[in-house]
Formats: structure tokens, C-alpha cells, sequence
């Protein structure tokens, strides 16, 4: 890591974490209060319903929510439960889960700023349902922007089955080879007809962002956008790529404040 003079993309996010640090990071980072900020962006239609937010597992009162629904922090990353029928949930075991869930910092894990002073509370969201997932769990695609000083320059799509599957385009959702260490799903993905639409939703958040480097994740759901979230370091900025000239040419793009 050279902190002096960082040059590969992951270099610049590990750069980031430390150097550039501003208050808007924590509210996008957190799963709740992102929502107001998008809905001030892009508009509450691209706003994945809330069905509500509680600061302990207990004062969650589970007969009043639906049948369908997906829970999880609003100050990590994972710890994410969908369900798909309420009737079959362990409620002890959820009980446990997210009251070691909300006892935990994220930000030590990865020294992910934005996570380190988001106060821990449970989020559920509405269900969603793109009608991809045939018999896996997980009910979406997503379609991940990456965003270079507010200009969205390539999109990955992603599928997690027992496999993580990356494919990656350019704006014209033209296949590029770029390659985080994930297989490539066969066979290619269909270009959405909204997908200049969700290129335009991803360079206003991107500029809302003021960062230098921002993923913007949203839902596609029957032609309906719906944002998913922000991410400001991608892996953490640890992964590698398929070849360190990769890593260099991806930084490039990267203008540091």
C-alpha cells in the first residue's frame, strides 16, 4: 500500500477510508437514513418501500407484518434475512442473530469509515421480486454502478447462488473483461429497456455522493427501478483483480481530492 502516492484503484479506496471523510458518508451508508436522501434525488418511486425501523429485536412486533419481507442493520453489511413465508421463522434464532448484530461496529473489520458511527438499528423492507431466482433464496439481480468522480463508467450485474457470479459491462452494456475473481455467468445478460434510465439515476446519486469512487446498486423489478444501495468501497478495496495492470488502469480513473 503506498499511502503517499496511491495509484491502483484498490490503493485509492484503502486511501479513501482514511483521507476523505465527510458526515453525508454515514447517512448514505446507513440502510434507513439513505432512504430520504435517494427520495430528495431521484424521487420517492425509486424508493424501496419501508415497513418500518426499531432500535432492539424486541419491540418488533411480528404478527402486524406481512407474510414477506426482508430484514436486516442499518449499520453493517449482511446479517440480511429474506423471508418468504413468515410462519417459518426460528424467531429465538432471529432473536439471537441480530442482538449480536446490533452489539457489533463494522467499521473495525475493514476500517470502512462510513459504517463507524451509524447508530445499530433493524431495518424491514418490502419484498422484492424480479422473478430470477427460480428456487434460490435471494429474489434479485443487481445492477452495480460504478460511479468515478460522479460518471458511472462500468455496471456489473450479479447472481449469488452457491456460486458468485460477476458480469461486467460498459455504458453501452457492452461485455468488458474486467475480473474480480468471480466466474462469469453463460450465458450473458439481457440489456434491461430502462437501462440508460438507471445510467441517469446512477450519475445524479453518484454526484449527490461527493466522492471520488461510488458503487450504486439498484433493483430492477418489471421495469420498475429501485435503488439498493451505496458502496463506497467495493470488497472493501481488498479484492484483487485478475492482473495488478487491471487494478492500475481502473485507479486511473480515480481522481483523488
Amino acid at each position: 500500500m503506498n499511502w503517499k502516492n496511491p495509484t491502483s484503484f484498490n490503493e485509492k479506496l484503502n486511501w479513501m477510508k482514511l483521507y476523505d471523510r465527510k458526515r453525508l458518508y454515514s447517512i448514505l451508508a446507513d440502510k434507513y437514513e439513505v432512504k430520504a436522501f435517494v427520495e430528495t434525488v431521484i424521487g420517492k418511486e425509486h424508493v424501496v418501500p419501508n415497513i418500518g425501523v426499531w432500535n432492539s429485536f424486541g419491540e418488533i412486533n411480528f404478527e402486524k407484518l406481512p407474510n414477506q419481507f426482508v430484514m436486516k442493520c442499518t449499520h453493517n453489511s449482511g446479517g440480511i434475512v429474506i423471508c418468504k413465508d413468515k410462519m417459518q421463522l426460528d424467531i429465538q434464532d432471529l432473536k439471537q442473530k441480530y442482538e449480536k448484530l446490533l452489539k457489533e461496529n463494522y467499521y473495525p473489520q475493514g476500517r470502512e469509515w462510513p459504517y463507524k458511527n451509524i447508530r445499530p438499528r433493524i431495518i424491514i423492507d418490502e419484498l422484492l421480486d424480479d422473478h430470477t431466482a427460480g428456487d434460490r433464496e435471494i429474489t434479485l439481480r443487481d445492477y452495480k454502478f460504478w460511479c468515478f468522480n460522479g460518471k458511472p463508467m462500468y455496471m456489473y450485474c450479479t447472481v449469488k447462488d452457491k456460486n458468485i457470479y460477476e458480469n461486467f459491462y460498459g455504458t453501452n452494456f457492452e461485455a468488458v473483461q474486467i475480473n474480480h475473481g468471480f466466474e462469469r455467468h453463460q450465458p450473458e445478460f439481457e440489456k434491461p429497456k430502462n437501462y440508460e434510465k438507471m445510467l441517469e439515476l446512477a450519475e445524479k446519486l453518484a454526484i449527490a455522493s461527493e466522492s471520488p469512487f461510488i458503487r450504486v446498486d439498484f433493483f430492477n423489478v418489471d421495469g420498475h427501478i429501485y435503488f439498493s444501495e451505496y458502496t463506497f468501497y467495493d470488497w472493501g478495496g481488498l479484492r484483487p483483480f485478475s492482473s495488478y495492470e487491471q487494478d492500475l488502469e481502473l485507479g486511473e480513473l480515480i481522481s483523488l481530492p
